[in-house]
């Protein structure tokens, strides 16, 4: 049995664990079966139930990372927030949601919300003030993200559960970008957690996965929404995932430390117009986030200067990958107009500060020196 209030790595290392009892092995045997005994048994194991032994065991690590009591593990963080949002809207409802946001989170409101009834307010900031002015009688869910992607801007997660509270309204964070080692933001009242477990989670850039911690109320809530929709991640994934989460401290913490150096580089560097980093002094909510956030997280952003086209300069990278994705060992960058926000139209993009000179730079875990080196070789080559 193991004690409570366990240590970072300890979590990430043993809990969730499936111990093989048979065998003695070191890691969680795999159960890939679909169909298990309905008999006298305690629980009616099924696949898309999100109960499997894999499926039960790695959602128990995933609530103890973010001081949850339950957790859901799905196919893909979109699969999370919108499995999340459909157990708490229905026709009629409305949410509210931070204008500074992932850019498929915003698509899928856009597209689907509409076709379900359920009324919607983007915020004009971040500020508490934004979100209280956008709350109607309507109003259950209010939705945040921070550190946003890809700005990087903090919302004050206190500020804003005590205004939902006050109101009776839920309240949701995408956590992606700060990652439980960075971030929890239960501690400050927010009623449910997701998370793109395909970012930090993973880690290596070989998984598509999502996940929500919240209380068991909760949780059962949402479930009995997923369990229709079949949002379910298989067991050789969920198998992999675990063992992905084991190191997720020791990356997590090493890709933060390389993010301020190389944050602190850029602010400095003559090509470079403007860097997005929630470390920096410079940043406007540098003291919130310091409040609220144990590390600022491995992603930041940066604008070129105007005489330097950034679709050459990634092209000229030879470190440094260009990815789609996000938060793996191996630091990548990306332009959001061309991908993340590729969706919103250019009048969208340019209302929250998306410019096409902007590159979002996940940061990994290589020597910083070379990761330096490499941008200066880009800049030199176009």
């Amino acid at each position: 049995m193991l004690k409570k209030n366990l240590g970072l790595n300890t979590i990430c290392t043993h809990v969730g664990e499936i111990k093989d009892e048979r065998f003695k092995g070191a890691v969680s045997p795999i159960y890939l079966s679909s169909s298990y005994e309905f008999l006298d048994v305690d629980i009616k194991r099924y696949p898309r139930y999100f109960n499997t032994p894999n499926q039960e065991y790695l959602s128990k690590k995933v609530a103890a990372l973010e001081n949850a009591q339950a957790a859901l593990i799905f196919g893909s963080g979109m699969a999370a927030i919108s499995h999340m949002f459909l157990a708490f809207l229905k026709r009629g409802d409305h949410l509210v949601v931070q204008n500074t946001l992932y850019g498929g989170t915003v698509n899928f409101i856009k597209e689907e919300f509409p076709k379900y009834g359920i009324h919607y307010t983007f915020t004009d900031g971040y500020k508490v003030e934004d979100f209280e002015n956008a709350i109607q009688k309507n109003t259950t869910l209010i939705h945040i993200e921070t550190p946003s992607n890809p700005l990087l801007t903090v919302t004050d997660i206190r500020a804003i559960t005590t205004l939902a509270k006050a109101k009776g309204i839920y309240t949701s964070i995408d956590n992606t970008f700060a990652s439980p080692v960075n971030q929890n933001p239960l501690e400050f009242g927010v009623d449910m957690v997701m998370h793109s477990a395909t970012k930090y989670f993973g880690g290596h850039s070989d998984i598509c996965a999502g996940a929500v911690a919240s209380s068991n109320d909760i949780i059962e809530r949402i479930w009995n929404v997923s369990k229709n929709l079949g949002g379910s991640l298989s067991d050789m994934t969920v198998w992999m995932l675990e063992r992905s989460m084991k190191t997720m401290g020791l990356r997590v913490k090493t890709q933060t430390k390389n993010a301020m150096k190389m944050a602190k580089w850029l602010n400095k560097h003559p090509k470079v117009a403007k860097v997005y980093y929630p470390g920096l002094k410079s940043h406007p909510e540098h003291t919130l986030a310091k409040s609220q956030m144990r590390g600022y997280g491995a992603m930041l952003s940066f604008e070129l200067k105007d005489d330097l086209d950034a679709y050459k300069f990634q092209k000229a990278l030879s470190l440094i990958k260009s990815s789609m994705s996000l938060a793996g060992v191996e630091s990548t960058v990306i332009s959001p107009h061309l991908t993340s926000h590729a969706l919103l139209s250019p009048e969208e993009r340019a209302k929250v500060g998306i410019s096409d000179q902007l590159i979002r730079f996940s940061v990994g875990i290589e020597e910083v020196k070379d990761l330096k080196h490499d941008i200066n070789q880009a800049i030199m080559a176009i």
